[in-house]
């Protein structure tokens, strides 16, 4: 069946607005070439003079010549963000965290995407066993990049029984035509206890290394576990001695290969430094943040970002302000020393700081980003709030106020009787809020 490419919404002031493409429209063709994707669609629409059929709502079909500068975008958003199906994960990974969620939620939190172009768009990690030579072909083509992987194992025969699929090891040979290609790649590997830890993360790292320099990065992150996990793989969480010697692994790897290639290249996830009760590395450690959308060097930019932005302001006895802020469990203890800070100089602001427990998925997810409304609800009822409650922007579905259990903010408001705004994931404004500029 053809997929065909609808128009959902034009840009204003944009070349489609200008060349009366509208919403419901149809793209055909570009250059006379059939699109197949959003892939072929950027590819596509590069150059500066491009011929673009568009078939209109009615029926007609207009034949478009249009003069652009290189790169510059159309302006078209489409109904299908890939303008084409999306490609569901067909593997039963043993540290899959979908498979953790009870039933009863919406129905996109169960949707597993394993796809190369979600990768390329949006940063998704992509486990290469649901790409063709037709898409690792196209990748080359265009030059995309960076492609987000997948690892948790370089040992073939692991990596089958991780991902119980019998094609996962073979799959790990397309990473060597990327590299030989030149395409940028990242890799990720969770960690799961007693399973691809110890010698076998060292072989990892070792094998992952000889991808320098197309593999910027390699980042590790334990394994979420939910209370939801009856009848899968059986899985131990890390204790505070095990995340040490993970942790002894990864720093002594970085040496290594800093002194050789001039990056740190493998990086531990936050709650491993969290789990270990070791200091975050200071900014240099973290190649620039290549990772931050992983959990790789958040706490340190947000640490970095407060003190900036504190350090920068005049100490004012003068604002008097009660307010409350919302967290996971594992920035408590750091978010608490900020606050300490902050109020040598803002004496007469009080902060309460409350590290919300999650009841809903088990207390070992200690992550503010998997925090429901129901749970939050729970544990302020009667708390103090002050004139205002601030939650962290990550509780919240994309461009919407609703949390992952469809509470809204108006809802938590409502309930709660206190204004409630939203905190962006940076320390700056962190800081501006609680001033309350």
């Amino acid at each position: 069946m053809e997929f065909k490419h609808i128009v959902k919404r034009v840009e204003s002031g944009s070349i489609a607005e200008e060349m009366e493409i509208e919403a419901g429209d149809e793209i055909v063709s570009i250059n006379g070439k059939k699109i197949e994707d959003i892939f072929d669609y950027q590819y596509f629409t590069e150059d500066e003079h491009i011929l673009v059929l568009v078939r209109k709502k009615n029926g007609e079909e207009w034949e478009l010549e249009i003069d652009k500068d290189e790169d510059e975008d159309l302006g078209i958003e489409f109904e299908n963000g890939l303008m084409d199906n999306y490609r569901s994960c067909h593997n039963k990974c043993i540290f899959c965290f979908i498979d953790q969620m009870p039933k009863g939620m919406r129905e996109s939190l169960y949707f597993k995407d394993d796809d190369s172009r979600l990768s390329f768009l949006q940063g998704n990690y992509i486990t290469l066993t649901n790409m063709s030579e037709h898409d690792i072909d196209r990748i080359i083509k265009y030059r995309l990049g960076p492609i987000n992987i997948s690892f948790q194992t370089t040992n073939p025969e692991l990596r089958c029984k991780m991902l119980n699929n019998r094609f996962a090891g073979e799959a790990l040979k397309k990473v060597d035509r990327l590299f030989e290609a030149g395409i940028s790649m990242n890799g990720q590997i969770v960690l799961c206890k007693g399973v691809n830890d110890g010698r076998e993360l060292e072989r990892s790292i070792s094998d992952l290394s000889k991808y320098i320099p197309c593999l910027e990065s390699v980042s590790v992150v334990p394994v979420g576990l939910s209370r939801f996990r009856d009848g899968l793989y059986p899985l131990e969480p890390f204790t505070k001695e095990e995340a040490k010697e993970v942790l002894k692994t990864i720093h002594s790897w970085q040496d290594k290969i800093y002194a050789e290639h001039g990056t740190h290249f493998i990086h531990a996830g936050d709650e491993l430094y969290f789990l270990a009760e070791e200091p975050i590395p200071e900014a240099d450690s973290y190649d620039g943040y290549i990772q931050y959308e992983n959990g790789v060097g958040m706490v340190r930019s947000f640490i970095d970002e407060f003190e900036e932005e504190l350090e920068g302001r005049a100490a004012d006895a003068s604002i008097r302000r009660e307010i409350s802020l919302v967290g996971g469990m594992i920035m408590k203890r750091t978010k608490d020393e900020l606050l300490a800070k902050l109020n040598k100089k803002f004496p007469n602001i009080a902060v309460h700081n409350y590290a919300i427990r999650n009841d809903f998925f088990g207390e070992r997810i200690t992550v503010t980003g998997l925090l429901t409304g129901k749970d939050i609800l729970a544990q302020l009822e009667g708390q103090p709030l002050g004139e205002m409650l601030y939650l962290p922007v990550n509780l919240l579905r994309s461009g919407s106020e609703t949390l992952l259990d469809d509470i809204t903010v108006s809802d938590i408001s409502r309930a709660l009787q206190v204004p409630v705004d939203i905190v962006e994931s940076d320390g700056r404004d962190f800081v501006r809020k609680i001033v309350g500029d």
